[in-house]
């Protein structure tokens, strides 16, 4: 995983572009993936764990009522986190993670090893679905954080 994470932070140094995250159910794995890296300071400007609905809505700006109606793991309020982040950081490229990470808290509607990611770059913003295998809270939460770094690899070319 290292070598993925120095070719995201080199390719955003190269193209100049500074990056926000807000985290949910990987609680700062992948501000921690990021900032291991020698020379992050140049791009990463912002990580935020907002892994309480409270936190979502008080700092983040999420809608009580887009939390209330989808759920905080739903593809609309990862949308909402990768949005806001962006406005709060004042960053061209964010990056949004809400999921279950387990071993409980999961449903047949929304089971464990449900995660959305979002990447916003400029104001396009791509939320992808997914489930990752029961294989305990560390290998979800693990799993996200490389999904994270391919998705904002794919958006920087």
């Amino acid at each position: 995983m290292k070598s993925i994470v120095k070719n995201v932070v080199n390719k955003l140094i190269k193209q100049k572009i500074k990056i926000s995250f807000a985290e949910s159910c990987t609680g700062g794995l992948l501000a921690s993936s990021i900032t291991s890296v020698n020379g992050s300071s140049k791009v990463f400007v912002l990580g935020l764990v907002t892994y309480s609905n409270y936190s979502k809505v008080k700092i983040l700006k999420i809608s009580k009522k887009i939390l209330k109606k989808y759920g905080a793991v739903s593809e609309q309020v990862c949308k909402a986190m990768a949005r806001n982040v962006s406005k709060i950081a004042n960053t061209k490229m964010s990056v949004a993670i809400t999921g279950i990470a387990g071993p409980s808290g999961g449903s047949k509607k929304k089971p464990v090893g449900l995660v959305f990611i979002s990447v916003k770059k400029g104001n396009i913003i791509k939320i992808k679905k997914y489930l990752f295998r029961n294989k305990g809270r560390s290998y979800i939460q693990k799993s996200a954080v490389k999904k994270c770094l391919k998705l904002i690899l794919s958006a920087l070319k």
